[in-house]
């Protein structure tokens, strides 16, 4: 069976629709979660999206940013965006208030390849904010848990303040989601894991490693050495996914601004087949 992601673009790529802030919920210091809802017909209730892709969020008069989707494919009532202040539009929205109207277009990019994984374990690798592109995957899964064999999230994280979706965690471990978190620096009250990521892939049991897909989202620095532990506990390239960030403008291919060599994520990703960027990735500042 192909695991290749296919690129999702919408019929009218370049049309904004409004979305209203229903609700704002603070996550970390500078991270917060936006649920979006589509009120004008025909839209509302109706937007449906795959794991992985992401939206435009335009805001008047201040600019347009590329946001991963971070809800349930499931859920055609609200859109979330958990969105970091970074930027010129990310601190606009993190000035704006509920009730208030923003400009959406979307979903673009490559999907996740969780229908594809079924029958096969399934090991997420997050750092950071790269939980968020994830999420839509955890709630994919345990919607249909029968379908795949051991389900795994490795979760790391500067500090305890820092882990997003914490009161989560336990409801994705009562469903089937074996969760594993760490922290870079610890503080009095931490009781868990201290240290990078890839020590925890380096412990976990692979029962099946030639039937393990690996997804992972996160600091590029950090997926290419999860990636090689992966590949050194006997995963293959084949079986491996990762979620690239650039600066995207357009979101359909044509401006340039996120082309990565020969690709350019906004169209032929976010995500992709680690095989497929593995060489443009050991290319210094690109």
């Amino acid at each position: 069976m192909s695991m290749a992601t296919v690129a999702c673009d919408p019929q009218n790529p370049w049309q904004s629709r409004i979305a209203r802030i229903e609700r704002i919920t603070p996550e970390t210091p500078g991270v917060a979660t936006y649920d979006l809802v589509l009120d004008a017909p025909p839209e509302a209730g109706q937007f449906t999206f795959r794991p992985g892709q992401f939206n435009m969020l335009y805001l008047p008069g201040v600019g347009e940013v590329a946001i991963s989707i971070s809800g349930s494919p499931a859920n055609r009532a609200s859109i979330p965006h958990t969105i970091r202040e970074a930027g010129n539009v990310t601190r606009a929205l993190a000035g704006m208030r509920e009730g208030a109207s923003i400009g959406v277009r979307g979903p673009f990019g490559s999907c996740w390849p969780v229908v594809e994984s079924a029958g096969k374990d399934v090991l997420l690798v997050a750092g950071g904010i790269g939980l968020a592109p994830l999420r839509p995957v955890i709630y994919d899964l345990l919607d249909r848990r029968d379908d795949f064999g051991q389900l795994t999230l490795l979760y790391g994280t500067r500090s305890p303040d820092s882990l997003l979706y914490a009161a989560e965690y336990r409801e994705w471990q009562d469903r089937g989601l074996n969760v594993r978190v760490t922290v870079d620096r610890s503080d009095t009250n931490w009781k868990g894991n201290v240290g990078v990521v890839t020590v925890l892939l380096d412990r976990l049991p692979l029962p099946r490693p030639d039937a393990t897909v690996v997804m992972t989202c996160g600091p590029e620095v950090m997926m290419w050495y999860a990636i090689q532990s992966a590949l050194q506990r006997g995963i293959s390239h084949e079986s491996m996914y990762v979620s690239l960030e650039r600066n995207m403008n357009c979101a359909i291919g044509l401006c340039g601004h996120c082309q990565l060599g020969p690709e350019f994520l906004c169209k032929d990703g976010p995500v992709f087949r680690y095989d497929r960027v593995a060489s443009i990735l050991k290319v210094d500042d690109l």
